[in-house]
């Protein structure tokens, strides 16, 4: 059969929409999406779920914690380059993004605290606030519906399910933590302010305010004043963020250091990172209970 040039041509344009359609996100073509660090490649797992034809993967690795001085490595750019979507923390936490994002003029990057009002001025920790890990979820859950309309009603369903497990135990934390007579705690490290927040707890005193920079003998002088005149029951250190200075303040006070996880590391397995997040948050709650108790 002879063709004219006109319907070759018409025959060519159909065959190339038709392929941009499948390779389009949500078609044939896999769809990579890659998330800043650990807390949010826990929420982006649980958002994904099973959804066929899309990965997730974590930029960092699932030791890092929080990326507040963080810098870009050749890998890092190169699996960047990979990626369809990019989802981050935002609130100033991936100070790398800049340069991430003008490397890859194609990835598409979804912002978890985009819209979600810092409390905390310059605070990006909102996803350790059982409230602000539900707003996040919302928000990485509509920019992926949007960004990849095929899978939308998979991402919301899945979300909502995710939601409703993370709703079902602030619940579970208040019933817990709400009746505590002794409510001020001593942490290293800001990361808890919107959680002390949600659940009514007084921060006396931060020690540490970043890994690896020590207190000086006056800023510990103070701090155990601090701790001694507000008679606090409970000193906190994280397990990312190990401090010299814990002995210190726990010899110097009688109160013992305490372990509180603002769950930025866990295993990068997807089947046992999906729960890690709110395993980390219960081992949270019955540690200040048992920690703030009479």
């Amino acid at each position: 059969m002879n063709l004219s040039f006109s319907q070759i041509l018409k025959c060519a344009l159909v065959a190339m929409l038709l392929l941009a359609t499948k390779t389009g996100f949500g078609g044939e073509q896999p769809l990579k999406i890659l998330t800043s660090f650990y807390p949010m490649y826990v929420m982006t797992l649980n958002i994904v779920g099973d959804t066929p034809g899309v990965s997730v993967e974590c930029l960092t690795e699932p030791i890092i914690g929080c990326l507040h001085d963080y810098q870009l490595t050749p890998a890092n750019l190169k699996t960047l380059a990979t990626a369809n979507i990019f989802v981050i923390n935002g609130a100033g936490m991936e100070a790398f993004i800049q340069k991430a994002v003008a490397g890859s003029p194609n990835l598409k990057v979804i912002d978890a605290s985009r819209g979600i009002k810092l409390v905390f001025e310059g605070n990006p920790h909102l996803w350790v606030s059982l409230g602000g890990a539900i707003e996040q979820t919302r928000n990485i859950a509509s920019g992926l519906a949007k960004a990849d309309p095929a899978h939308a009603a998979a991402y919301e369903s899945n979300a909502a399910k995710y939601v409703e497990k993370i709703e079902a135990l602030k619940n579970e934390m208040h019933a817990a933590l709400d009746g505590l007579k002794h409510r001020e705690i001593v942490t290293f490290h800001e990361a808890f302010p919107y959680f002390a927040s949600e659940f009514n707890l007084k921060i006396a005193a931060v020690i540490e305010r970043e890994p690896g920079s020590e207190p000086s003998a006056g800023e510990l002088a103070k701090t155990i004043q601090v701790i001694r005149k507000n008679k606090v029951k409970a000193l906190f250190a994280e397990p990312q963020y190990p401090a010299k200075s814990a002995a210190i303040i726990e010899r110097e006070t009688g109160i013992p250091v305490s372990i509180l996880d603002p769950a930025v590391t866990g295993p990068r397995d997807p089947a046992q990172a999906r729960d890690s997040y709110l395993l980390a948050m219960r081992k949270n709650q019955n540690v200040l209970q048992k920690a703030l108790q009479d």
